[in-house]
């Protein structure tokens, strides 16, 4: 099967185009470097000509909700009119465990993405995952000064590969909408795995400052698959 993966060539989307290769499928990656471009909409009718599933991993790192509302927006309606156009049966989303409960600039993108998709013409399923094993690394490097002011949360990361693998199985079955969250298989607090990180060298040594955080948290809320992986191991 010819399965387009937007951000097939970032983090996430190089796991998932080897886990459909694996599978024995022909993944296609969508990207700028590709010569398809999602906000501009341009290279998308080439790229998805023949393709029967499209997986939408498409990402961009701000905080600025300005930012992400503009990306996710014009990504979302591109991509999914492409999709339309190229007769594709199944479009696939992923998206964030938490996203519709904790203000924050970047989610407010994902928000939009996940509305656009909704009410787009192509089938399609949204899969919420949580935070990627990267997360505490990804906010240690965003925190300038000596100390790094981390939000008190608990959160329940999950490898990018494992994924990567769900998002290769989930594309081939039929559209679903809302899938049951991913997670990963053991609730984490956000400051002890930063905390964790600095100690075996994998960041910048600093006292970790936990802060309150408003909102309901990033962990799942219902049953639903979750990987083997532990922070720990991933660590390791």
């Amino acid at each position: 099967m010819k399965i387009a993966v937007a951000g097939g060539t970032g983090l996430t989307g190089r796991h998932v185009v080897a886990a459909l290769r694996e599978r024995g499928h022909d993944p296609v990656a969508l990207s700028r470097a590709t010569g398809a471009d999602l906000v501009r909409g341009t290279g998308l009718d080439v790229a998805l000509a023949g393709a029967e599933a499209v997986i939408d991993v498409s990402n961009v790192t701000t905080m600025s909700r300005k930012v992400s509302t503009g990306f996710f927006g014009a990504a979302a309606r591109n991509l999914g009119t492409a999709a339309e156009r190229a007769g594709v049966k199944h479009l696939l989303t992923l998206s964030i465990v938490g996203v519709d409960r904790v203000r924050n600039p970047y989610y407010a993108g994902k928000v939009l993405q996940e509305e656009i998709v909704r009410s787009g013409a192509v089938p399609w399923t949204i899969l919420r995952a949580t935070q990627f094993h990267e997360f505490a690394g990804q906010i240690l490097g965003s925190l300038p000064g000596p100390v790094a002011v981390v939000p008190a949360m608990r959160v329940q990361p999950v490898a990018v590969r494992e994924v990567a693998a769900h998002l290769a199985g989930l594309v081939t079955e039929p559209p679903r909408g809302m899938a049951p969250e991913l997670a990963g298989p053991r609730e984490e607090s956000l400051a002890g795995m930063c905390r964790r990180l600095i100690a075996a060298g994998r960041a910048r040594r600093r006292p970790v400052l936990p802060v309150p955080f408003p909102g309901a948290g990033l962990l799942p809320t219902g049953p639903g698959p979750r990987g083997v992986q532990t922070f720990e191991e991933w660590l390791r």
